[in-house]
C-alpha cells in the first residue's frame, strides 16, 4: 500500500508541475514580445477569420505564436475583433492585442495634414490646397469668388456677411478663413469641405470674442480687416497690441492708415523684398491706405488682406493705450520703432534705409 501511495503522491506532484509549467508557458506565450513601443500600422481586412488575424499579427511580430493567440480568443469566446487600421506596438500583451481590436478603429490610412500659415493670402491658400490635394489652384480662387457659394456662406455663418460681395474684392473668403493644420479625409476632399472646416474654425474663434466684437464700432468685416493689417505690419506677437494702437489713432484723427501692406496686396504682390514704386503707392485703389489724396483718409481697406491668428485678432479688440501714430522696424532685427510726431519717424525711416540697404 506504501508502494501505491508513493506512486499517487509522485504522480500528482508530476501533473501539478506538468500544470504549473504549462500555465508558465502560456503566460509566457501570451506576455509582450518586447519592450518596444514603437507603433506598427496593421490593417486587419474585412471579414478576416480569427486564424487570417493570427496570423497577420505573427507577420508584425506582435505575438509570439499563432496557435496560442487563437487558444486565448477560443477560451474567452472572443469573436468580435474588427477589420480596421491599428498603431499596435510589441509592448502590448495578447490581452492588450485582442482588446485593441475588439474596440475597433477609426484610423484612415488615406488622411492627410494641411497647414495653413497665419498672413498668408487666398492666392497662397490655393497654392497650399493644390499642392496637398486634388484641386486645382485657378478651382480655388474660383469658389473664393464664386457669389452663389458665398452667399449661401452669407446665411449659414453669423460672422459673414453682404460685405464680401463687394465691387473691388479681391476674394470674398480673404481673411476669413482660419489659419490652422487640418486632419482630412483624403486628398480628393472638395474645396467646399476645406473651406468650411476653416470658417467652423474661425466661427469658434470669433464667438470667444463675440462680446467684444458687439461692444466694438466696427463691424466684424471691418475688424477682420485691421486685423489682417496687424498680423502683416507685427514684426513680432508682442508688438501687435501698438500697432493696432497706431492704426486706431489714425483713424480717429482722420489719417490714411499708410499701411505698405495694403499697397502690396493691392497690387498682388507677394514678396516683401520688392521694392514699391511711388506710382504705385499713389494709385488709387480700395486696398491701398497709402494713397495721400484724401480719399482714404480715416478708412480701412476694402476687406482683409490675409489669414488672421487669434493674437492679431485679440489684439485688434484690445489694442494698448498709446499716443503713437507711426511706427517703423528694422527688418534685420524686427524691431518695431514707435513715434508720435512724423519729424522723428523720418529719421528713423532714413537711419533704416541704410541700415538695410534702401528698404
Amino acid at each position: 500500500m506504501k508502494v501505491f501511495r508513493n506512486i499517487a503522491l509522485a504522480v500528482v506532484v508530476l501533473i501539478t508541475v506538468m500544470v504549473i509549467g504549462l500555465c508558465g508557458i502560456y503566460k509566457y506565450m501570451l506576455s509582450p514580445i518586447g519592450k518596444d513601443t514603437k507603433t506598427i500600422e496593421v490593417e486587419i481586412p474585412t471579414n478576416s477569420s480569427r486564424s487570417k488575424i493570427a496570423k497577420i499579427l505573427k507577420e508584425n511580430k506582435l505575438i509570439r505564436d499563432e496557435n496560442f493567440f487563437l487558444l486565448y480568443v477560443k477560451l474567452f469566446k472572443i469573436a468580435d475583433m474588427k477589420a480596421g487600421y491599428y498603431d499596435l506596438s510589441k509592448s502590448m500583451s495578447t490581452e492588450d492585442l485582442v482588446r485593441v481590436l475588439r474596440k475597433g478603429s477609426t484610423k484612415n490610412p488615406n488622411e492627410i495634414k494641411i497647414t495653413f500659415q497665419e498672413g498668408i493670402n487666398m492666392r497662397q491658400i490655393a497654392t497650399v490646397i493644390s499642392e496637398k490635394t486634388k484641386n486645382s489652384y485657378e478651382d480655388v480662387l474660383k469658389k473664393a469668388n464664386d457669389s452663389t457659394y458665398l452667399k449661401a456662406l452669407i446665411e449659414k455663418y453669423w460672422f459673414i456677411d453682404n460685405s464680401i460681395l463687394q465691387e473691388g474684392i479681391y476674394y470674398g473668403l480673404e481673411g476669413y478663413l482660419f489659419p490652422e493644420t487640418y486632419i482630412l479625409t483624403n486628398d480628393e476632399v472638395s474645396i467646399e469641405y476645406i473651406f468650411e472646416k476653416m470658417l467652423n474654425e474661425m466661427d469658434k474663434v470669433l464667438v470667444s470674442y463675440k462680446e467684444d466684437i458687439e461692444k466694438n464700432s466696427y463691424s466684424i468685416h471691418q475688424l477682420l480687416s485691421l486685423a489682417s493689417m496687424v498680423e502683416k505690419e507685427s514684426a513680432k506677437v508682442s508688438d501687435r497690441g501698438k500697432v493696432a494702437s497706431v492704426f486706431y489713432n489714425r483713424l480717429q484723427a482722420g489719417w490714411p492708415l499708410g499701411s505698405d501692406v495694403t499697397t502690396r496686396y493691392a497690387f498682388q504682390i507677394d514678396d516683401p523684398k520688392q521694392r514699391l514704386t511711388d506710382a504705385q503707392y499713389h494709385t488709387q485703389n480700395p486696398y491701398n491706405t497709402r494713397v495721400t489724396d484724401g480719399t482714404m483718409n480715416g478708412k480701412l481697406p476694402i476687406g482683409p488682406i490675409c489669414t488672421i491668428s487669434r493674437t492679431s485678432l485679440e489684439a485688434t479688440l484690445k489694442p494698448e493705450a498709446t499716443p503713437y501714430l507711426y511706427f517703423i522696424a528694422n527688418i534685420q532685427t524686427l524691431e518695431t520703432f514707435y513715434y508720435e510726431k512724423s519729424s522723428d519717424f523720418e529719421l528713423k525711416k532714413e537711419e533704416l534705409k541704410k541700415v538695410n540697404g534702401g528698404f
